[in-house]
């Protein structure tokens, strides 16, 4: 007798067992076609990469899910209960991972809202970089130097976001300052006429000349033009070449910050 309930029990819950391991076998592949077929879909259209990528993989956790429900129902396991065990328990993971859900928080944020994309060059939470990648709970950005950072996406939503590839294209600024000899109008000429040939820079733009101040040392000007994100600092060393040798050619003088000191002595003798 126990012997033929023994195999009762091996024959019922053996096809139970093959059953759901053919169901989560078939839910694995199903939700990986899935993820693909969404990905393929939203590639042909204008969403962002980063909210299509997002896409796709919420669509393959749903699929998942949804095969789990299926399988707790072969194991006679209430949906209705799992729910509510499984809301006790977020409950107690979400206050010991406050800050992992906050920065899938703000990753949703940051898909939905979109402040930058893949390749833009952006500063925040205290980085300057390239966007390499976006996830749920971070952002990788890549520095000048080739450095890879990854911060969380609680940090780069909750920091102010400078994108500076936005526009396409930015301003370069070059201070620099001349003896307090020198003429203004020829000077503001010779820089005029050095900022016209800059190469790289934006001439639909136009340039700029500016007198900044009157410094301590120096009369202090700024040669300002435009350039592309992608060759700003070509243009922002060519900027300092040019203004440096337009300067020199026309022997106007770029001084050295100088500190008169007179001693008490001088001044008992005077």
């Amino acid at each position: 007798m126990d012997t033929e309930i023994i195999i009762s029990l091996l024959a019922t819950w053996g096809i139970r067992i093959f059953g759901v391991l053919v169901l989560l076998w078939v839910a694995v592949r199903l939700a990986n076609a899935a993820q693909a077929a969404v990905a393929r879909a939203l590639s042909k259209s204008r969403l962002d990469e980063m909210l299509a990528s997002f896409f796709a993989r919420a669509t393959r956790w749903m699929v998942l899910l949804v095969a789990i429900l299926a399988v707790l129902s072969i194991f006679g396991i209430e949906t209705t209960s799992v729910a509510a065990v499984l809301g006790a328990a977020s409950l107690a993971v979400g206050l010991a991972f406050q800050g992992t859900l906050a920065s899938f928080a703000a990753g949703v944020m940051l898909l939905v809202f979109r402040p930058f994309k893949l390749g833009d060059l952006v500063s925040t939470g205290g980085v300057t970089g390239v966007v390499k990648a976006i996830d749920l709970f971070t952002t990788a950005l890549d520095t000048p130097d080739n450095r890879r950072f990854i911060l969380p996406n609680s940090t780069v939503f909750g920091a102010t976001i400078e994108n500076m590839s936005h526009h396409g294209f930015r301003r370069v600024d070059v201070t620099v300052g001349v003896a307090y000899d020198a003429d203004i109008d020829r000077t503001r000429e010779v820089l005029d006429s050095a900022a016209a040939a800059i190469p790289g820079r934006r001439a639909d733009l136009g340039h700029q000349i500016f007198l900044e101040s009157l410094g301590d040392s120096a009369v202090v000007w700024q040669v300002r033009v435009w350039a592309d994100v992608a060759v700003y600092w070509d243009v922002w060393q060519a900027t300092t070449r040019a203004a440096k040798r337009a300067l020199d050619d026309a022997g106007i003088s770029i001084p050295f910050p100088q500190l008169d000191v007179h001693l008490a002595k001088d001044l008992d003798q005077s």
